[in-house]
């Protein structure tokens, strides 16, 4: 592979994924041992150009000798480019590029609520931009996955997957989200899309987690380690959301009312079912 010599890639450093993957770059080579910097330790003055509040949102690569800087997926395809020459005509396709910075920015403008960033008393004076049209995507996204994956679960135990069963973990779905939206525009307005992106995370987590781990304990253990397997999940789910919550500063009551709409859920069926 070749390197990118001379470039330094700003990252964020509260950010985990962008610290695992600039790492990654300067590991293997791809940017120099000094490649990459947390921008929040970045001297401005290295770079007239740099444009802040872009770099923030779009993780910025600076040329250290003509001082050009380029942003977001150009930048991670500038040095993928440079290690792996033979697929730099992809990098240049147009449908290509289209998709891999959509892609880019559905993930960078979801990054803060995908793996959120730990209370700090001094933060750093430019901090990521809401997205609505991203936060919205990633919430549709997390809540059609969900429902999805929740709906086949039953045919693991055998039972059938009927057209019902689908409508039906969608409505919960959307009637979960619903119901914590209104909690957070009475709790605490302005962290509502912000909560609602949490949400999404930890229910999408959860449910994937849920369905890998009962199909592995199906196999291997059995379901009674099955079922003791779903109740450790859920409670992990209800520690990372009032962890969540508490870096929010938006109290309790979205952890009570989370836990109330799913009790009740629960409930319901077994009614149902009986």
């Amino acid at each position: 592979m070749k390197t990118l010599h001379n470039h330094i890639i700003l990252y964020d450093a509260e950010c985990p994924m962008c610290y695992l993957y600039t790492g990654a770059f300067v590991r293997n080579g791809l940017l120099d041992a000094n490649g990459r910097e947390a921008y929040q330790q970045y001297a401005g003055a290295a770079c007239p150009n740099l444009d802040w509040q872009r770099a923030v949102n779009e993780i910025a690569l600076v040329n250290q000798a003509t001082g050009e800087v380029t942003y977001g997926i150009e930048s991670l395809l500038k040095v993928c480019g440079t290690s792996m020459p033979l697929l730099a005509p992809l990098f240049r396709w147009k449908p290509f590029l289209w998709i891999a910075t959509k892609a880019y920015a559905f993930i960078s403008y979801n990054r803060r609520v995908i793996i959120p960033a730990a209370a700090t008393e001094n933060p750093f004076g430019y901090q990521p931009s809401f997205n609505l049209k991203y936060r919205i995507a990633w919430i549709i996204l997390s809540w059609v996955v969900t429902s999805l994956v929740m709906t086949t679960y039953p045919a693991l135990i055998g039972a059938t997957v009927s057209g019902k069963m689908f409508v039906r973990e969608f409505a919960i779905g959307a009637g979960h989200i619903l119901l914590q939206y209104f909690v957070l525009m009475f709790c605490k307005k302005s962290k509502t899309w912000d909560y609602l992106g949490n949400l999404a995370t930890i229910s999408l987590a959860g449910s994937l987690t849920f369905f890998v781990t009962t199909i592995i304990c199906m196999i291997n253990l059995g379901w009674q380690i099955a079922g003791i397997s779903g109740l450790i999940i859920i409670a992990l789910m209800i520690r990372e959301h009032m962890r969540r919550s508490r870096l929010l500063g938006i109290g309790y009551w979205p952890t009570v009312t989370w836990i109330l709409y799913r009790l009740i859920i629960v409930i319901v069926l077994l009614n149902l079912l009986n």
